[in-house]
Order: C-alpha cells, then structure tokens, then sequence
C-alpha cells in the first residue's frame, strides 16, 4: 500500500486507493459505525489516515477473505488488532512475492 503523506483525502483518492468504488465507500461508511471521516460545509467526506486503515481492515475481511458484512462487523468488534497483524504479514509477503518475481524476470534475460 502506498504511503499516506497528507492529512485528508477526498473520497475519489480512497477508492483509487483502495481500489474500490466509491459507492462501496459510502456503503462502509454506513455498515461501520469505525468509519467516519470529516465534512466539509458542502458536505464532501474527507478522510483520515486513520479513517483509511479502518477501511483498509474492511476490504481485507470482506473483499479479500470474503467474508459477508455481518461477519466483517463481528470481526471488526472482537479482533480488529489480530486483523491488522493478519494483513501487514500478508501485504510482507506480497513485497517478497514481487521482489522474487522481478529478481526471476531479471535472471531470465540473462539467459
């Protein structure tokens, strides 16, 4: 996941950042009582950093694990802090994927 360096994020920065839409976002937002970002006086949602790893925990357990909103809510109640142990190892493991993969690309053409 790439850094987050700014204080606030538009709603249409999240979904790219997470890649989901953002009716999906909104959608959260209402399912999880965790997710409430900032409102400007024109009403447009701003983001935390924080705001964007709750949403991140959301889309590990429903679009990663697959697991249906109730199931995720319960998940997000009894184990929030196993959940993010769970996808930091996971998202070690993809780094080391890609860097295996690049390091057999690049043997490759030495061939």
């Amino acid at each position: 996941m790439r850094q987050l360096t700014k204080k606030y994020y538009k709603i249409k920065d999240v979904a790219e950042i997470l890649n989901v839409s953002e009716p999906t976002l909104r959608y959260w937002e209402r399912e999880f009582p965790e997710v409430c970002p900032m409102r400007s006086t024109s009403n447009q949602r701003y983001y935390t950093p924080e705001d964007i790893e709750i949403l991140r925990i959301i889309h590990y357990l429903v679009k990663i694990r697959g697991l249906k909103i109730e199931a995720a809510k319960e998940q997000m109640r009894l184990n929030k802090t196993n959940i993010t142990k769970r996808m930091d190892v996971i998202n070690k493991l993809l780094d080391v994927k890609d860097e295996l993969q690049m390091m057999l690309g690049a043997l490759e053409k030495r061939k």
